[in-house]
């Protein structure tokens, strides 16, 4: 494999070639270098990094790659287990061996290629992780979780049964969703448009949160709002609830018509680690 360096200057220039990039020989195998690297946890679409506002740089170059393998690519039946299959030759359904240490529970579960699971990692069914997502070390994904294209997921996380983590592509720049070390996110609970949810967070079943979501942190008398340079971000250790608040104008507010929005009722303690032990248990199952 060539050096990250001349690997992501490859994949600007053959990106740049918009649809003339198919007609160019070094395409499809400096994209296989890309989704190879993808898969072992080289690089990624988003890393930690303490100079950023966020903590975190987003690798718009890794996008661009992953954006010119679907252009590259041409349909095929793919072998999907017991499901008929077609998609973008470029991105087939990922195979493990036990070596990895990677638990694919049988039941229809789908890994695309360009996704890293780390040791450790259990995918209960039926689930779907996407290209360019990352999933860390002793993770759950739990039965219809999704982990959408280029989302970053941290170490010992458990997403619940029908937990959506969003992903994004497009535009390259913008940051994917973020799940931080050690958070627990409750079933049926959404995460999606470059939201960031800190380490030991704890977002209770049916949360919703997106860029336009207000969050109202009861224990600190504030709301935490996404600016146009910053996402939405979950404190360290929050504890989330699905809440709502009162229209205070308009037919709103002579109906007594009240509107979702997520509230941190408390931040994460002895009691709430005590709660969550339970996940470690349904890891041996």
């Amino acid at each position: 494999m060539t050096s990250l360096e001349t690997l992501a200057r490859s994949i600007d220039r053959l990106f740049d070639l918009g649809p003339r990039a198919i007609e160019d020989t070094s395409a499809l195998p400096t994209f296989f270098d890309l989704r190879e690297a993808l898969e072992a946890g080289l690089v990624r679409s988003a890393e930690p990094d303490d100079s950023q506002p966020t903590g975190w740089r987003v690798n718009a170059w890794v996008k661009r790659g992953i954006l010119l393998g679907f252009r590259l690519g041409h349909l095929e039946a793919a072998d999907c287990g017991v499901l008929s299959c077609v998609d973008k030759h470029t991105f087939p359904a990922r195979r493990f061996t036990p070596e990895q240490n990677v638990r694919i529970v049988m039941g229809g579960s789908a890994v695309r290629a360009g996704a890293f699971l780390a040791s450790g990692v259990v995918v209960v069914p039926p689930a779907y992780v996407n290209t360019g997502a990352y999933v860390g070390e002793g993770t759950m994904v739990d039965s219809h979780a999704l982990v959408g294209s280029c989302a970053q997921i941290g170490k010992r996380v458990h997403l619940s049964a029908a937990a959506q983590i969003g992903g994004v592509l497009e535009p390259v720049n913008a940051s994917p969703v973020i799940i931080e070390d050690d958070v627990l996110v409750g079933g049926n609970t959404g995460v999606y448009e470059g939201t960031i949810v800190r380490a030991k967070a704890v977002l209770a079943a049916g949360t919703i949160l997106t860029r336009g979501t207000p969050l109202y942190d009861l224990p600190n008398n504030t709301v935490i709002r996404a600016t146009a340079d910053v996402p939405l971000i979950v404190p360290p250790g929050a504890v989330v609830v699905p809440g709502s608040r009162q229209v205070t104008h308009g037919a709103g507010k002579s109906l007594g018509v009240s509107v979702y929005t997520p509230v941190i009722v408390k931040y994460r303690d002895e009691k709430t680690d005590l709660s969550a032990t339970v996940e470690n248990l349904l890891r041996d199952l």
